[in-house]
Order: C-alpha cells, then structure tokens, then sequence
C-alpha cells in the first residue's frame, strides 16, 4: 500500500510502497476515506511529540470503510466507521468509569503505531470505533477524530458551557474554530482570539460577537472590557506560553481556564499567573480527546441544531501534499484545516 512515512524530523515525509497492516484480532483494517493533518502530526514531524519516532506513518484524524474484521471486533466489513485518535482499552479502572481519555493503556494509531497517511490503517481495540452517520461526508468525519470532538469534549464535558456565558478562544485553528461554531450553536457569546485576519473573518461568519488581533494590544483586557469584567470560560488552543497567560488573564472571578492545544518539547514547561488563579480563585482544566461513548451526544447536537461544519475545511488534498501541509504550520496558517482525500497521488 501507499504511505507517507516520517524518515527525518522536519523533512518531506517519504511516500514508500509499504506492507499492508495485518489486522488484530479485537480490531480491523481500514481502507482510508479521508485523514486530517493537524497540528499535532506537526509536532511529530517537528520531534517535539515525546513518542514520534522516524519510521512512523502520521495521521490520526481518519475514517474509513473496514476492509477486514477481527473476530472479536463487533465490525463486519463494508462498515463505514470513524475512530477516535484515542483508542482506550475498556477494562481498567478510568474506562469503566466512562474516563477513556485517560486510559493507561490506550492505544496511539499515528503516534505510536502506524497511521492514517496511508491507503489502509490497522485499528485495535475496535469498540471505540463509531458508524458514521448517514449522509456525514468523509472528508467532515475524519476531523471528529480530533479537532471537533476535542473542541466539544472541552466545551460540555471539561467546562460544562452554559447558554449566555462568555467565552474566549485563543487560537483559531482547527480545534479553536470548531470550539466558536459549537460554541455559538450551544448558546455561549463567543470571543475569537487569532493573529492572522482571514481567521478572525471566519471566525466572526462561525458565531464569534467578537473577534481580536492578539497582536493588537492586550487582548485580555480588550476581552474583560467587551463582557463587562471577563469571560467565564477561556480555552487556550495553541498550546503555547503567550496564549494560556492571556486565556487565564481574560478571565472573571471563579472562571474557567481550559488547556485545549497541546503543550509539547519547548512549550511543554510554562510559566503562569497564578497569583490570577489565586485571587479570582479560576478552575484550570486539561482536555485531550474526547470519550469513545460521547460520539452519539455531539452527532445528536448537529443534527438537532443544524450546524454546518463543513466551513472548517479548508483544503482537500492528496497524499503526496501532507508535507507541504506540515510545513506550513511553521508559521501562520490561512483558515480551514487541510484533509487528505486521495491516497493514490
């Protein structure tokens, strides 16, 4: 099969005729419909991901058609699937207790095993696998993998959103632009936070009231003054210093600072106010993912509210291009986030 395969940190992955994966028995083979590039296969290609080593194939955000099932999977083939980038064991302690986001020994497809930026995936421990719905475009799925389940895991799950709050997202990529459209259909008055312009318009046409130039002045006074003393909920979704002190910054008394982008190699150590958390007595969350057993909650959401998110995709590209997709994220990016669709160009 066909793949793109990390040989050197930072370099143009190698597209290579690899092995087809051998299929698990508790899991199946997918023929890959459509694999998002996100920010973390960046940090991996980067060498910031402490996990990512070369030889692996990225990709993490996929859907697919299972082409072979494990007899103990509960698939059958022909089944049109999305996965979770997250595939937790069910048996310990924090699966039973419905917590698989934090399972210990949760199985990483694109981190730690070979993933998705390839014609065929091997995906274990199959009962986190969900149908896709009826009607939902390959291309939409394959970033409920990853950046909108994160973003709705970190709306009701972690923060609990009520209608009326105020919130404040930090970073319009993927994740940060799901969060202000969920967000917006949820009820919350929703601030966007970004640097580049084309993302703040985007994010204004996806529900934000407002929309700031972080390099624009101080964006968590700007943030304090528009809600009338500061948003309730603030989610960072960067991952980076400058960004997680403005979010804990915006906040009013007993507000709610959650840690959505991922803090790895240089930005995984931070230095942040906490005599802010202290005086204003703020709730700090860490989000990752999204629990297997929530898909159903967020599908029924979209289908009840209508949301469109098909606005968060930016580019269609083949497989060959998942490099210059990485690089790109070297600096500023244009809105929408890119997913791979053809996997024989």
């Amino acid at each position: 099969m066909r793949a793109a395969v990390l040989r050197a940190y930072g370099e143009d992955l190698a597209i290579e005729e690899v092995p087809r994966p051998a299929c698990p028995e508790d899991g199946v083979v997918l023929k890959v419909l459509a694999c998002g590039v996100c920010r973390s296969d960046w940090h991996g290609w980067r060498g910031e991901h402490p996990r990512v080593r070369p030889g692996q194939i990225p990709g993490h955000e996929y859907c697919g058609i299972v082409e072979e099932a494990g007899p103990r999977s509960g698939w059958k083939p022909g089944d049109r699937v999305i996965a979770p980038f997250l595939l937790a064991c069910g048996n310990c302690p924090s699966c039973r207790e419905g917590n698989q986001t934090v399972c210990p020994d949760q199985r990483l497809p694109g981190f730690v095993e070979p993933g998705a930026f390839a014609e065929y995936v091997a995906v274990p421990l199959a009962h986190n696998l969900t149908r896709l719905p009826e009607g939902m475009s390959p291309t939409l799925a394959a970033g409920m993998g990853c950046r909108v389940t994160t973003a709705w895991h970190a709306l009701t799950g972690r923060a609990q959103v009520r209608p009326g709050e105020w919130v404040a997202v930090h970073g319009t990529g993927g994740v940060g632009m799901a969060a202000v459209a969920l967000g917006h259909a949820m009820g919350a008055r929703m601030i966007a936070v970004d640097i580049v312009p084309e993302k703040l318009e985007m994010a204004r046409r996806m529900g934000a009231e407002a929309a700031l130039d972080a390099g624009a002045g101080d964006v968590a006074q700007a943030i304090r003054d528009i809600t009338g003393g500061g948003a309730h909920v603030s989610l960072e979704a960067l991952g980076i210093e400058a960004t997680a002190r403005a979010s804990i910054a915006c906040l009013r008394p007993l507000g709610r600072h959650v840690q959505v982008g991922m803090p790895v190699g240089s930005t995984a150590d931070m230095t942040l106010p906490m005599n802010l958390v202290y005086t204003g007595q703020l709730a700090l969350y860490g989000t990752r993912g999204m629990p297997s057993w929530r898909y159903p909650s967020l599908f029924a959401f979209l289908e009840t509210t209508g949301l469109d998110l098909m606005p968060l995709i930016g580019r269609e590209i083949p497989l060959s291009a998942a490099s210059a997709a990485l690089r790109a994220m070297n600096g500023p990016t244009p809105p929408g986030v890119d997913v791979i669709t053809d996997f024989t160009a």
